[in-house]
């Protein structure tokens, strides 16, 4: 059969499914994403493409790639296959594809791991390369664990190392920097091993809701760990830098506090690092490491994956799924991913070289929970994970003959020898599969995310687009409650307020036995869902375990625990309502209490308070440091600065005030001592506690001092003991006349500083 005949057959059996008669439709949330990040603009920001452009753009630039292997290819027909299955939302590839193909950017992958190795050279190359790979609209996922631990010994400098934490938020400030010049704000995925010394210290890293803004963070959980936690035993630590032990925590502390973390604010999450490489298709090559932001990814250093999901909603009629036309699908969709590999233009050399000589590909589904509401099965019924478990076993069929027939034609990707697969039939991709959260893609389909449950009937959808807010209420919900006769907007309104149907009387029954939503669901539902389809999917799944907010630690632990005996290779928690700003939020009414508290006033100062004074060494003078509490714990501080009169004592004064006032706000104390802690003016004291570095930093450290007098009773009151960790003072260092310098250099409160540039002087 020529090539042409293969192509006209495979364009009628396309046609049997009769893509392209129907036009496209989109509905006003789906416009909006697209015209705010995906269409073409003008150099004023108004959009210069339509849909459809866009989806001819993308579907003919992809299928240009069959060029490199057949000279005589009909690219326009296969163009028209590619558009047919996006513009009826059938299939849709991640977002850079339909942001950046056939545009001069040409940056087509979602999805890049990049190594961190234990060297300033190391880890600021990566820093330069995670900044390329933000611009053009990808996302970063690191391993930190190969670096030495906090405190460990840097042989060239005869310093310490400050460990990964901090250079944690070193990348995230760099994220933050260039969100706004690329194409969509960047994303990052920060993976500690268990083992690793500074495991605690990581594992409460975004205990602040504001600190790491642009990380998800996961512990990279081993065998070794969950066998000890099975035997309430240690396990022990290893420093990267000397592969050597490094002390040991009982596992199941260490546990807890991962349990409590997800629990306040959903992480850290988990991966199971030894079940990934356990799994890994070339594990001759090298370890995984990490995944990308999401988790759903495991990649090498260097590699890029490019992901599609295909929209199960689409394959129902008549309350039956159309297996033939989802095996179609499936073959035309690994083609488009295939292509795409050759099609792209990557960010760096080498991450084109690893990419290309693995292949890797994952095809996934959105769609799931809408597939069985037209069904009229209730997800996470024993129907629906028997359903899930047949439904991806065909799709990772089909996928895998299509990537051995595109083998026979362009030759088995450049590794294989070395993977898994080396005994077996030629295949062109190492994977081909992933179950990706299809967050925007999704909104574009009017499809439900990837396999989650419906998360509400409606809800909004927070910030989602620079800020903006989308309401979203389920028109299936709405098109069966009209032809049941039971829908009336006072309805509507009265299942926004808590989204589920669950307790509403006025939907019948059976309706409300199907449209169960997330918190609908049991922790142990979410879970058989995500391993139903884990076991055949390549790579990993992205689900989010949801919980109601009066969820507690033990459902955290259930999930944990069953996550991992079931198969799966990560999981994710989050409990409604325990971060200030969520992307996904019922439309409950505002009440009066809660529009009033928008403007806080700080409780009012009782006429008696008591409390502790520190006496702390600045560059400009002795500080004083009162702390006063009331009933509700402490309410103000007065701060004063020696006998010196001016500005510096004016200026002491203001920060007492200003955290007098966000004390009786309610503002946690460490958010106030983060603030103002390690703040430096061009006079710094030394002190046996360390360096003071300003007033504001002497202010800080005293409040640290007041935290930890009240975390041990009775340590203040002990001289003996006080004397011996007295508060910092003034140290002769280097010379003789260190301290007697800075002082007379400060007659007066002036700092010893530069009339030219402002830098401190040195004596």
């Amino acid at each position: 059969m020529t090539t042409s005949a293969k192509r006209k057959k495979a364009i009628q059996k396309k046609d049997d499914l009769n893509l392209s008669a129907a036009p496209i439709e989109l509905d006003e949330n789906a416009l909006s994403v697209l015209e705010k990040r995906y269409l073409k603009k003008d150099e004023k920001g108004n959009p210069v493409e339509k849909p459809q452009d866009l989806f001819y753009r993308v579907a003919q630039n992809i299928a240009e790639a069959d060029k490199k292997y057949d000279k005589d290819a009909d690219v326009s027909a296969l163009a028209k296959e590619f558009y047919d299955l996006m513009a009826q939302m059938i299939f849709l590839p991640n977002s850079p594809t339909l942001m950046n193909a056939g545009r001069q950017l040409q940056q087509l992958s979602a999805c890049f791991v990049l190594p961190i190795e234990d060297s300033m050279d190391s880890i600021f190359e990566t820093l330069k390369n995670t900044a390329l790979i933000h611009k053009s609209g990808g996302g970063t996922g690191f391993s930190f664990s190969r670096l030495r631990p906090k405190n460990d010994t840097v042989k060239t400098t005869s310093g310490v190392s400050s460990g990964p934490v901090s250079f944690m938020h070193v990348f995230n400030a760099a994220t933050e920097a260039i969100k706004q010049g690329g194409t969509r704000r960047g994303a990052n995925m920060a993976i500690l091993r268990v083992d690793h010394p500074d495991i605690l210290e990581f594992i409460t890293c975004k205990d602040k809701n504001e600190s790491l803004n642009n990380f998800n963070i996961s512990v990279a959980v081993t065998d070794a760990f969950m066998e000890a936690l099975k035997n309430n035993d240690y396990y022990q630590l290893l420093n990267p830098r000397t592969n050597q032990f490094a002390g040991k925590l009982k596992a199941q502390e260490v546990f807890d506090k991962i349990v409590l973390q997800a629990w306040k604010n959903g992480e850290p999450g988990i991966v199971f690092i030894d079940r990934m490489n356990a799994q890994n298709p070339t594990p001759t090559l090298e370890k995984i490491y990490s995944t990308n932001p999401c988790g759903e990814q495991p990649l090498l250093a260097y590699e890029s994956c490019n992901l599609g999901s295909i929209n199960l909603g689409k394959f129902v009629k008549d309350g039956k799924i159309l297996w033939d036309d989802i095996g179609v699908a499936v073959k035309i969709a690994v083609h488009f991913l295939d292509n795409v590999i050759d099609a792209n233009r990557y960010p760096l050399a080498q991450i084109g070289k690893v990419t290309r000589s693995n292949r890797k590909v994952g095809l996934g589904v959105m769609g799931w929970a809408d597939m069985l509401l037209y069904l009229g099965i209730p997800y996470g019924s024993e129907q629906s994970i028997e359903l899930a478990q047949k439904l991806m076993q065909f799709i990772s069929q089909k996928a895998q003959e299509t990537s051995q027939e595109l083998a026979q034609k362009r030759g088995a990707f450049e590794n294989f020898k070395n993977s898994i697969f080396a005994q077996g039939k030629p295949i062109r991709n190492a994977t081909l599969t992933t179950i990706a959260p299809t967050g925007t893609i999704g909104i574009i389909a009017g499809a439900s995310g990837g396999i989650e449950p419906i998360f509400a009937i409606a809800y909004k959808r927070m910030q989602c687009l620079d800020g903006q807010d989308m309401h979203i209420v389920h028109p299936y919900f709405e098109k069966i409650a009209k032809e049941n006769g039971f829908y009336s907007k006072e309805l509507m309104e009265k299942i926004a307020k808590s989204g589920s149907v669950k307790d509403i009387e006025e939907v019948p029954q059976k309706f409300r036995d199907i449209f169960v939503t997330s918190h609908d669901i049991t922790p142990s539902q979410h879970i058989k869902m995500q391993a139903a389809f884990q076991k055949y999917v390549d790579n990993a799944v992205s689900k989010t375990v949801n919980f109601a907010n009066s969820a507690t630690q033990e459902d955290v632990k259930e999930v944990y625990m069953l996550s991992y005996e079931m198969g799966c290779k990560g999981v994710t928690v989050y409990r409604d309502g325990s971060r200030n700003i969520q992307v996904l939020a019922h439309q409950k009414e505002e009440s009066p209490q809660a529009v009033s508290q928008e403007k806080k006033r700080p409780r009012i100062r009782p006429s008696r308070t008591a409390g502790y004074t520190y006496l702390m060494a600045t560059g400009c003078q002795k500080l004083y440091l009162t702390i006063n509490e009331d009933a509700k714990g402490p309410c103000e501080v007065f701060v004063q600065l020696g006998k010196s009169g001016g500005c510096p004592t004016s200026n002491v004064e203001a920060i007492g005030r200003l955290v007098s006032i966000a004390l009786r706000s309610n503002v946690e104390l460490d958010a106030i001592i983060e603030q103002l802690k390690g703040i430096r003016c061009p006079m710094p004291a030394m002190a046996e506690g360390g360096v003071i570095l300003s007033c504001a930093d002497a202010v800080a450290k005293a409040l640290e001092l007041y935290k930890r007098d009240k975390q041990m009773p009775g340590l203040f009151e002990q001289s003996a003991v006080l004397n011996s960790i007295e508060h910092p003072k003034f140290l002769d260092v280097k010379t003789d006349n260190f301290t007697a310098a800075y002082q007379n250099a400060n007659t007066a409160g002036v700092c010893p500083q530069c009339p030219e540039c402002g830098m401190m002087l040195s004596f």
